[in-house]
């Protein structure tokens, strides 16, 4: 596998290249590039540019308006620098499809990472090898671990978010080992997206007849910054806007691409609530139908072990169907009124 960065390089629009390459590898070798995208990381952007050296053949960093140094520091780093159009509404799929564009010549695997995210040693060298054992297999990640899940509980159920089981799998994060040319024939990432870009392109990977692989190795550290129950809230909400947006797309038959997760948001945070009210109003015995909350965390965290963690995800999973609810609700109001919703950020 061909290593090391290419020259610094100047700042460039979307889709425009740099006008510096690096020397290309032997024509025996693997290549594998990586696509960094971020906006104001400041020092996990740096992590994130040193933990590639030496990984990967070139690196394309994909700014969306930083106003931190950010550009500089990619440029410091000897990574390439594409800025995104900010005249047009950013989304991270949008940014990778950019980063995507300037990788010429082309790798024939591509590495996408958020600018929040440091990749492991190791994880590529492990990753083709899984490649080499799926022969179809067009998508590989790894476990994604959260640098600081003591920090609060909310980076603890992110960390245990990551914690996905290991083989064949429908979906990977924004961080992935993926053939190039997979991507590029199934058409990148939906530009439009503002969230799950990732689950929906697995899926039309896996319609053409790839598979996606979750490895047993360490891939990526993650510093998810949730340190307040708002920053949460905003997460869930954005998760519940993809929820929807998902399941407008590919909700048919034969994926039912997350039908059930955007009915369950919407059973849970606003159908019974709605229900126990108007009941409670009719016959105060209808308001016992609330206690159906209480008793889906008990049921939750006895499911799963009863423990603290058990606990934990328990109460926030109960709670965030009310936050997935207002995040499909406000899906489904812009696509009412023909509008597409900006990006919802938690940080």
């Amino acid at each position: 596998m061909s290593v090391g960065l290419g020259s610094p390089s100047h700042g460039c629009q979307e889709g425009e290249g740099t006008g510096s390459r690096a020397v290309p590898p032997d024509a025996a070798t693997v290549t594998v590039d990586a696509v960094l995208i971020g906006r104001n990381e400041g020092a996990r952007l740096a992590a994130a540019l040193a933990a590639l050296e030496g990984q990967v053949r070139r690196v394309v960093y994909v700014d969306s308006g930083s106003t931190d140094g950010s550009v500089e520091l990619a440029r410091a780093a000897r990574a390439e620098v594409v800025a995104l159009d900010m005249g047009r509404p950013f989304t991270a799929a949008r940014a990778r499809n950019a980063g995507m564009a300037a990788l010429d010549p082309a790798p024939e695997f591509v590495l996408f990472l958020d600018g929040d995210c440091a990749l492991r040693e190791g994880f590529v060298a492990t990753a083709l090898a899984a490649f080499a054992e799926h022969p179809r297999a067009v998508v590989v990640c790894g476990r994604r671990r959260e640098r600081h899940p003591e920090a609060s509980v909310w980076n603890r159920l992110a960390d245990d978010e990551w914690n996905t089981p290991v083989g064949p799998a429908r979906a990977c994060g924004g961080d992935a080992l993926m053939r190039y040319a997979a991507v590029k024939a199934a058409g990148g990432y939906r530009d439009d997206l503002i969230a799950g870009e990732e689950p929906e392109l697995c899926l039309r990977l896996i319609r053409a007849g790839g598979e996606v692989w979750r490895v047993d190795a360490e891939m990526t550290w993650h510093d998810a910054g949730l340190l307040r129950f708002g920053q949460w809230w905003r997460r869930m909400v954005r998760t519940g806007h993809a929820f929807a947006e998902g399941a407008s797309l590919h909700g048919g038959a034969p994926e039912r691409h997350w039908l059930h997760e955007t009915r369950r948001a919407l059973a849970w945070g606003v159908a019974l609530p709605v229900v126990a009210v108007v009941a409670g109003l009719v016959s105060p015995w209808g308001w016992l139908l609330l206690a159906a909350y209480p008793a889906q965390v008990l049921r939750l965290a006895l499911r799963d072990g009863g423990g603290r963690l058990a606990w934990e995800r328990a109460v926030h999973a109960v709670i965030g169907r009310f936050a997935e609810a207002q995040g499909a609700l406000g899906f489904y109001l812009s696509r009412l009124r023909g509008r597409r919703v900006r990006l919802i950020e938690y940080r």
